[in-house]
C-alpha cells in the first residue's frame, strides 16, 4: 500500500522549536528564551478571563469585531482593515499561502525571523536570504535579492533575534523599489518598545499604497503569548483576501476578551515598556563590559555574541547558564551559532543572569 505522500519539500522542513520552558532539577527556572513579557500580562486582563468562564460554551465573535475596532481606535486605524489572527505567525502563513505558491519566491533578511522561511517552504515557494551588514536589514541587498519570480518580501522591524531596526526612510525606500505585485510584509512583533521619530511601524504606508502589509503581536509587551493574539493592517484588497482564507472563529474568545482588557491598561504597557528598555540597554551595557558584543537592540532581548574560544563560546555559556537553571535562547537556526539571544525579565532574573555570565566570563 502507498501513503499519502506531502507536497514537496514538507519533509524537508524542521518543526518550529520554540524556546525551552522546563528545566530537569529546577522547578521554577529563569525564563529568557521567548522574548515574553518583563512584567506579565496587565491584571486587568487576567480578571477578564475570569470572568469569561460562564461563556465558554459559546462560539466566539467570527470577525473579532470589537478586537478590531478597539485596535483602530488605540492607534488610530481604520477598523475594516484589520485582521486578526492566533498570533501574528497565523497571519503571516496566511500572508504566504495567498499570495506565494510553487515557483514562487519569497524574500527575507539573513538573519530574520526563522518562520519565514518555513512558511514559504510550506507553501510550495522558495525562500531567498538577503544578506544583513553588521546584522541589520539592509535595502539595497533586499532590493537586490528581488526577481522576476518574487511574491513576498518580509521584514521584521525590529529583527528578531538581532534587535536592530531600519528607520522610516529605508522603509519607504525598499518600497519604493519593489515592484507593485510584491506584497512587502512588515512585522512589528516588537515596535511598541520604539517610541522614536526615525522609526515607523509603517502603517501610514499600508494606508497610502496597495502592496504593503503591517503585523503585530499582543505576545511581547502586553504579555499575552499564552493565549495567542496578533494581528495584521492590510490595503482593503488584502483584508479581503486573508477573510476569506482563514480559519471559521480563529480568532478564540478568550484572546478577545484578555486584548481588549490589555489595550485598556494603557498604565501597565507604559510601566512594561520603560522597565523593558532600562533592563535591556543595562543588560547590554553591563555584558560589553564583560567583553561580550552586542547590537543595539531596540526590542525586548539582547543579542549576545560570544568568542570562538574553547571553553567560551555561546554552547558553552548556555551549558552554564543552565546548570545555574537560566534558560536562553541559542541561534544556531538563524546562522548565529556564536551567539546567545536573552530576554528581559524582571530585576532579579536580570542580575542573576549578569552574575553568572560574570562567574562564566571569569571562570
Amino acid at each position: 500500500m502507498t501513503a499519502p505522500e506531502p507536497r514537496e519539500g514538507i519533509m524537508e522542513l524542521r518543526p518550529y522549536k520554540g524556546g525551552d520552558a522546563v528545566l530537569e532539577g529546577f522547578a521554577e527556572p529563569i525564563r529568557l528564551a521567548s522574548n515574553e513579557g518583563a512584567l506579565g500580562p496587565s491584571p486587568l486582563a487576567v480578571a477578564a478571563l475570569e470572568r469569561l468562564g460562564p461563556e465558554l460554551h459559546r462560539y466566539p465573535d467570527g470577525g473579532a469585531t470589537a478586537m478590531r475596532q478597539a485596535l483602530a481606535e488605540h492607534h488610530g486605524l481604520e477598523a475594516e482593515r484589520i485582521v486578526c489572527g492566533t498570533g501574528s505567525d497565523e497571519l503571516l502563513s496566511q500572508i504566504c499561502r495567498a499570495y506565494a505558491g510553487p515557483g514562487d519566491e519569497v524574500v527575507y533578511s539573513e538573519h530574520g525571523f526563522m518562520w519565514y522561511k518555513m512558511t514559504a517552504r510550506s507553501c510550495g515557494a522558495t525562500p531567498v536570504a538577503a544578506p544583513e551588514v553588521d546584522l541589520t536589514a539592509n535595502v539595497d541587498n533586499l532590493l537586490a535579492a528581488v526577481g522576476a519570480k518574487t511574491r513576498v518580501v518580509f521584514l521584521a522591524n525590529p529583527n528578531n533575534p538581532t534587535g536592530t531596526a531600519i528607520s522610516r526612510h529605508e522603509i519607504e525606500r525598499l518600497h519604493a523599489g519593489l515592484p507593485e505585485d510584491v506584497l512587502l510584509v512588515l512585522d512589528g512583533a516588537y515596535a511598541e518598545y520604539i517610541e522614536d521619530d526615525w522609526y515607523s511601524d509603517g502603517a501610514e504606508l499600508v494606508e497610502a499604497a496597495q502592496n504593503v502589509v503591517m503585523t503585530r503581536t499582543f505576545s511581547k509587551l502586553h504579555s499575552l503569548a499564552h493565549i495567542r493574539l496578533g494581528w495584521a493592517y492590510c490595503p482593503t484588497a488584502v483584508a479581503d483576501v486573508l477573510d476569506r482564507i482563514r480559519a471559521p472563529f480563529n480568532v478564540a474568545g478568550p484572546a478577545i476578551a484578555a486584548g481588549l482588557a490589555a489595550l485598556a491598561d494603557r498604565e501597565h504597557a507604559v510601566r512594561t515598556r520603560a522597565h523593558t528598555i532600562q533592563w535591556r540597554d543595562w543588560l547590554a551595557a553591563e555584558a560589553s563590559k564583560l567583553g561580550l558584543g552586542t547590537t543595539s537592540s531596540v526590542a525586548n532581548f539582547v543579542l549576545l555574541r560570544f568568542p570562538d574560544t574553547a571553553g567560551r563560546t555561546a554552547h558553552d555559556a548556555d551549558t552554564f547558564l543552565r546548570q545555574r537553571g537560566i534558560i536562553v535562547r541559542t541561534q544556531d537556526p538563524v546562522g548565529l551559532s556564536d551567539c546567545l539571544r536573552i530576554s528581559i525579565g524582571n530585576e532579579d532574573e536580570m542580575r542573576t543572569t549578569l552574575a553568572a555570565l560574570s562567574e562564566f566570563m571569569q571562570d
